[in-house]
């Protein structure tokens, strides 16, 4: 039986993935959540991984506020996702755990106009982007054997997300704006715990992974998809009527072909979002 320590275990994806390998007879879950596991604590993390001896560690903890890293947040940005980071991998490389690390489309500039592959220079454009990016350095400079797997636009049952935030929007008014110049793929939550148990259970070669739900959009494609079935106006605008303090690719797709090549079937992330509705829709009304 495989032993698995999940960080972040609360969180969007954390839930996803403890729910999910619990299910799953194989696997001896250790979850720990913010509170039970401060991974800017060098010296706990140590402990705690050492103590509990996992054979892999699926890193999902982070700061994901975009926004807040821009300014309040700058800090613990990066003391979260750098060395945090740079903690959980030396812990790892200790106990010779195999690694899992969540990183960001927004480690990309967005000014391809076709899908970034893992091999792709980046650029990242945020504070977000840049401490990500410095955790994937972080944590193949003391395990260099990790699977970094970048995600975008993550959706799912637990936490905040951008298909809540469009439902509970229509119970408000019947006109929504849906930026239409910024381009990128859904993700499922449930799905891409389903391809880290992939990794975990065929362990294909170790290095940088681009997972999402297959499909591109625009957030308004994807606000007007979310809004099908509702008696709402989505109206496409351009980025500059919602001014941010962070700055956003205008185009982070990213390829989905070495995942594929796994031997992992992608789902569309039109058919997620239909399970995901299916599943928790009675949540938001």
């Amino acid at each position: 039986m495989k032993r698995i320590l999940v960080t972040g275990a609360n969180g969007q994806l954390g839930t996803a993935v403890v729910r999910m390998l619990s299910q799953d007879g194989h696997y001896e879950v250790r979850a720990f959540n913010r509170q039970e596991l401060d991974i800017t604590d060098a010296e706990q993390v140590m402990r705690k991984v050492v103590d509990t001896k996992p054979d892999w560690i699926l890193h999902c903890a982070a700061y994901t506020d975009v926004e807040q890293a821009e300014g309040d947040g700058l800090n613990a940005n990066w003391i979260i996702n750098r060395d945090g980071s740079a903690n959980i991998s030396k812990a790892a490389h200790e106990v010779r755990a195999k690694l899992i690390y969540i990183s960001t489309d927004y480690v990309f500039d967005g000014k391809k106009t076709t899908p970034y592959t893992p091999e792709d220079e980046t650029n990242p454009l945020n504070e977000y982007g840049k401490a990500k990016l410095a955790g994937e350095q972080e944590i193949l400079k003391y395990s260099p054997d990790a699977y970094i797997i970048r995600t975008s636009w993550v959706f799912g049952e637990h936490g905040h997300n951008f298909v809540y935030t469009m439902l509970r929007l229509a119970d408000k008014t019947n006109e929504i704006k849906g930026v239409a110049d910024q381009y990128g793929r859904p993700t499922y939550a449930p799905d891409l715990s389903l391809f880290m148990k992939h990794v975990i259970d065929t362990m294909p070669d170790e290095g940088i992974y681009h997972f999402s739900n297959d499909g591109e959009a625009s957030w308004y494609e994807f606000a007007k998809e979310i809004l099908k079935e509702r008696d709402v106006k989505v109206m496409p605008v351009g980025s500059d009527e919602f001014p941010q303090q962070a700055e956003r690719p205008s185009y982070s797709v990213m390829s989905l072909d070495k995942v594929k090549g796994t031997g992992f079937a992608v789902p569309t992330w039109k058919d997620a979002l239909e399970r995901f509705k299916n599943q928790v829709y009675k949540k938001v009304r």
